[in-house]
């Protein structure tokens, strides 16, 4: 009888020991997670409202002590071993769900971080030359004067990769490059990717007369860089392009919206700056005049100094998204409401918009922002119509709704989008309106100007193009609005 209660003995103090050993990887588990978590918390501003980080921290420590204390006294070992797996279980949650957010904030960054072009050599499409050895002693249209950085990119590459040369003759720009080419003055042409949809607008059939016998492309490190915006204030600028290639592609612009935030009081203000205003367009623009949506030829950059430059104010940051973007956003916040101002009939999906306000899912807001042979003011109202979409997008993402559904909304953007701002700036705009309990206070305004033609344009020279001049007392009110919510007012 004394044999059997000792091995009792025996097997009760083995199965002790294993708790203690389990307790005791758990704990130190607790410890690594729990540091971790905190680390990632403080450092990218994560449910830093109302004290919720602090208090998560508290809690992560009290259970710490707790479970020490417990292992140390011997005390309450199941539901030690019960407290610590729950824990841990919540903490590898946690820190996945937080570096699910932080790598696509990298993804968003590492996307702004390079704008991508392709140059071609150009030929009719009827033409039998099919290689670049095929142009030998032939002459090649190429804008070199206004051009010739991206150019000599492109020459270099060939005389380097081919080892061979081409004959270049000047032309005064992209356009008349292709009516060189067209009218058999040139053999081929060079082109810039990002100016071919303005030849396309002056000449459509431009892409099915042609066809490209060698593409090279570039890749150019955008050179704004965001840093972390400490104060409670600040500009951004959010840039909708018209391709429907990869969202780092250079393009025109054509919806340019600065969005000015003020934390502290709550305000957004949504400024519109219509793609045709002419104005001294920076950078690769050599600050001459020419229509806004052209600045994007040149880059993110050049579309950033051109609006400082107008409003006299900085931006900190940018978003650039192209209209795919739409098809995974829209869907995502369960659809917008914008007003429509006029009937009409979408050519992409036949949707028939009645006027008064309409709700779009992603397919009916492609239709309602691609749209403008059906309506009054032709690609004038269509940039209205896309400005009005990017708005209620914006106001639909910063409202308590959609910064609750941030991972969501960020990862569905992830390839559509690229944008400098850093993953603190965002999640302290996420925090303030959280903390606050109520949707931020979100106002519209757009700068105005009477229609103009025939006016110089500095990409397109001798093109009879429409523009917008500025009114000096818009611009005025325009700027004064901006600066007073940037002052709190």
């Amino acid at each position: 009888m004394r044999r059997n209660s000792n091995s009792r003995n025996a097997r009760s103090e083995s199965s002790i020991g294993a708790f203690d050993i389990v307790n005791g990887v758990l704990a130190a588990l607790l410890i690594i997670l729990g540091g971790l978590v905190s680390w990632t918390m403080l450092k990218y501003d994560f449910l830093n409202f109302r004290g919720i980080n602090y208090a998560i921290i508290g809690i992560i420590i009290a259970a710490i002590v707790l479970s020490i204390f417990l292992i140390i006294k011997k005390k309450a070992k199941i539901f030690n071993v019960i407290m610590l797996v729950i824990m841990n279980i919540v903490l590898i949650f946690s820190y996945m769900q937080f570096r699910t957010a932080i790598g696509l904030f990298d993804n968003l960054n590492n996307n702004a971080a390079v704008s991508e072009y392709t140059m071609s050599v150009v030929v009719m499409k009827n033409d039998t030359a099919e290689k670049l050895a095929d142009l030998k002693d032939a002459t090649v249209a190429a804008p070199v004067s206004t051009d010739g950085e991206n150019i000599n990119k492109l020459m270099k590459e060939i005389r380097d990769k081919e080892k061979q040369s081409l004959n270049l003759t000047e032309s005064r720009n992209y356009i008349s490059a292709y009516e060189e080419l067209a009218e058999g003055t040139s053999k081929a042409m060079i082109l810039n990717s990002s100016f071919e949809d303005l030849i396309t607008s002056q000449h459509a059939d431009f892409k099915d007369k042609t066809k490209k016998i060698y593409e090279y492309k570039i890749t150019k490190a955008v050179s704004t860089k965001a840093k972390q915006n400490s104060g409670d204030t600040f500009n951004v600028y959010i840039s909708g392009i018209d391709t429907y290639g990869p969202v780092s592609s250079v393009s025109r612009s054509d919806v340019n919206i600065i969005m000015t935030v003020n934390k502290k009081t709550g305000k957004i203000l949504l400024t519109t700056t219509p793609r045709d205003s002419y104005v001294k367009i920076a950078d690769g623009g050599n600050n001459q005049y020419d229509k806004l949506t052209h600045a994007g030829l040149y880059g993110v950059d050049s579309s950033i100094h051109t609006l400082e430059n107008l409003y006299g104010i900085k931006i900190d940051y940018y978003a650039r998204l192209n209209f795919t973007s739409f098809l995974k956003l829209i869907d995502t916040v369960g659809g917008v409401d914008v007003y429509n101002d006029q009937a009409f009939t979408s050519l992409h999906g036949k949707y028939s918009f009645t006027p008064g306000l309409v709700h779009l899912n992603a397919d009916k807001a492609l239709g309602f922002v691609r749209e403008r042979y059906g309506l009054n003011g032709g690609d004038n109202d269509r940039g209205k119509n896309q400005e009005k979409v990017i708005t209620a997008i914006i106001k639909k993402i910063t409202s308590k709704q959609g910064l609750s559904n941030y991972q969501s909304v960020i990862k569905e953007l992830s390839e559509s989008i690229q944008t400098n701002m850093p993953i603190e700036t965002a999640m302290g705009l996420a925090n303030e309106q959280l903390s606050l309990g109520k949707d931020y206070n979100v106002t519209s305004q757009a700068l105005t100007g009477t229609g103009s033609m025939g006016l110089p344009s500095y990409a397109m020279p001798g093109a009879n193009l429409y523009m917008t001049q500025i009114d000096e007392q818009s611009l005025s009110e325009v700027t004064n609005n901006i600066k007073e919510v940037l002052e709190g007012k």
